[in-house]
């Protein structure tokens, strides 16, 4: 056993921030391709996990469960702020249901996918699926936020799988993602797109830039009221609901399932008030994500590592394309652009961080929409990506 250097919350607290902190620093005092194709989340969670499995820093610590019972909930409830639900449909128009369509795309490969692989994965793989696809539909947060409404243990080498595979089917779908920009004629004769649309989009893009001004000390006080009071109400309500079980006696709905379900019912409410208007809410809201993906890493045991993290990445791969194709049909159907198609799988697989990458290859004016697309992710991904996980559980 090694002896454990830093113990004190205070001090894991500085160490898990350090690792954010530098991943930042680095990217952007060297600004190296490489963080193109591996982005910092990467290694925000490997650095602590290699740091816990040598002794750095412990492996569980009261640091950790005040982290997972308040931090999470809080910046779920932060982010859903800036969700502009009405915005998102009047501009996107039919993209919207090529977006949705990529959602459908990831929750009906997973079980398809997981019933492929899972004779050689553990009996808590379906969790970790169901992890992987809160990522999928709308983002970081949300994968970590359904690992909790499937109780998966944050420790488990299935959490640490979902996300070693979220980033290596990154790897290989942001240049696919990319480079479908080179195949616009055949794609539009594919979809029949009308010519006159993209203009259209392009134009109602421009008039959703929106100022929220400088941000300043009170609005950090605003966020931080918001957030605990958000979490507080959750858990106030998820106390009082009884656990939904099968007749077999499998929990279904647990008092996590209700936390993050209440959160998200109140995050989305939330940004229909003069709260959506807090300057700096999405950077404060990532900032804690990123810290809690740090905290993740730290919890990782890789005393039981072994080959069948192959399999799972296998499966996300099988799962990867089965939502590509469901993305292609939607195109076809609605008669998209080949810049909203992708932006639409950007926003479902990449999230809030990809999503503008994507749209700024592909047509610079339309990041804004990007953005929005990707937070509609964020108010559909806990719910869309726990009925997933069930999904998974059913076919395994």
């Amino acid at each position: 056993m090694h002896e454990t250097l830093v113990t004190s919350p205070a001090g894991i607290l500085a160490v898990l921030a350090a690792v954010c902190s530098a991943a930042f620093y680095v990217e952007k005092k060297t600004g190296w391709k490489l963080f193109n194709f591996i982005p910092p989340l990467l290694f925000i969670y490997l650095i602590p996990v290699a740091l816990s499995n040598t002794g750095i820093i412990p492996s569980s610590s009261p640091a950790y469960d005040f982290m997972g019972d308040n931090i999470l909930p809080m910046f779920l409830a932060i982010m859903l702020l800036n969700v502009d639900l009405l915005a998102t449909v009047r501009v996107m128009g039919k993209g919207v249901f090529v977006m949705l369509m990529g959602t459908v795309g990831v929750m009906v490969g997973a079980p398809i996918a997981y019933a492929i692989v899972s004779g050689g994965l553990g009996p808590e793989a379906w969790k970790g699926f169901g992890a992987l696809a809160g990522s999928w539909i709308g983002g970081t947060g949300n994968m970590l936020a359904v690992g909790q409404m499937v109780n998966l243990d944050e420790s488990s080498l299935e959490y640490g799988y979902a996300v070693i595979a979220d980033n290596a089917v990154y790897l290989i779908w942001l240049p696919i993602m990319l480079g479908s920009k080179n195949l616009a004629g055949w794609f539009h004769k594919f979809t029949k797109v009308s010519s006159k649309r993209l203009e259209t989009l392009e134009a109602a893009a421009r008039e959703l830039i929106v100022d929220k001004g400088k941000m300043e000390m009170r609005h950090f006080l605003y966020l931080i009221f918001i957030g605990f009071a958000v979490t507080a109400v959750a858990k106030l309500i998820s106390a009082n609901l009884d656990p939904i079980s099968t007749s077999s006696g499998q929990v279904i709905v647990s008092a996590s399932t209700y936390k993050i379900l209440m959160v998200t019912v109140l995050g989305v409410a939330l940004s229909f008030t003069g709260a959506s208007k807090i300057p700096g809410s999405h950077a404060f809201s990532m900032a804690l994500v990123y810290l809690f993906v740090a905290r993740m890493g730290a919890k990782a045991d890789l005393s039981n590592l072994d080959a069948s993290v192959f399999l799972f990445l296998l499966g996300a791969y099988i799962w990867i394309f089965i939502h590509g194709g469901f993305l292609l049909l939607a195109a076809r159907l609605f008669k998209v652009d080949v810049h909203t198609a992708a932006i639409a799988s950007a926003a479902n697989i990449g999230g809030a961080a990809s999503a503008p990458i994507v749209a700024a290859f592909h047509k610079p004016a339309l990041v804004p929409v990007s953005v929005l697309m990707a937070l509609l992710g964020y108010a559909i991904g806990n719910p869309a990506a726990y009925l997933t996980a069930l999904l998974c559980r059913w076919v395994g």
